[in-house]
């Protein structure tokens, strides 16, 4: 049955949706993200210099999502191909949090890590507070592993950060479940 697509997207609904690798024009859309409202306490805000070194280290990767050919995310990976294979989600931020972007967008972004490289644990931090956050992370996969007291130095403070990890033969399975 074709049916007009929805704005919001519902879980493991993908038309429409693109991840694709971030490149150095896309920095003004990752910056102003980064500095919506309300994220100064949640996201984490770099100028456009520290940007493009990170662009520049191939141990950081950058990916935007897109619904409908419009840019409604961006994730930050730093840890990317480690020969330690452990990678870490340092940023992930929506332009419109609550529309189902960010689930789908997430997922994407785990298969990507997991298929890109060797990974076998993929992580991520999220302040405790941050419910909106931890519930997204933990319906895609990921477990909460514990608080790591002062880790993260954040708008001139040390705050502690809920810890959340996922790790491949988790992943796989999730997928087998998903018929993936």
């Amino acid at each position: 049955m074709n049916r007009p697509p929805e704005r919001r997207l519902s879980r493991g609904t993908a038309e429409g949706f693109t991840l694709r690798r971030a490149n150095p024009a896309d920095v003004p859309f990752i910056m102003a993200t980064e500095r919506l409202d309300g994220y100064e306490t949640l996201v984490g805000r770099w100028e456009a210099d520290t940007h493009a070194a990170a662009f520049a280290d191939p141990a950081y990767r950058y990916f935007i999502g897109e619904f409908a050919g419009r840019p409604v995310g961006f994730a930050l990976i730093r840890d990317w191909a480690s020969p330690a294979k452990v990678t870490c989600v340092k940023r992930l931020a929506v332009v419109e949090p609550g529309q189902g972007h960010g689930s789908l967008f997430l997922r994407r972004a785990i298969d990507a890590m997991f298929e890109e490289t060797d990974t076998h644990r993929l992580w991520i931090g999220a302040f405790p507070e941050n419910l909106r956050a931890r519930r997204a992370y933990v319906a895609a996969g990921f477990a909460e592993e514990g608080i790591a007291r002062g880790s993260a130095f954040f708008g001139e403070v040390f705050r502690d950060e809920m810890i959340l990890s996922m790790l491949r033969p988790e992943w796989q399975a999730r997928r087998a479940r998903d018929g993936l």
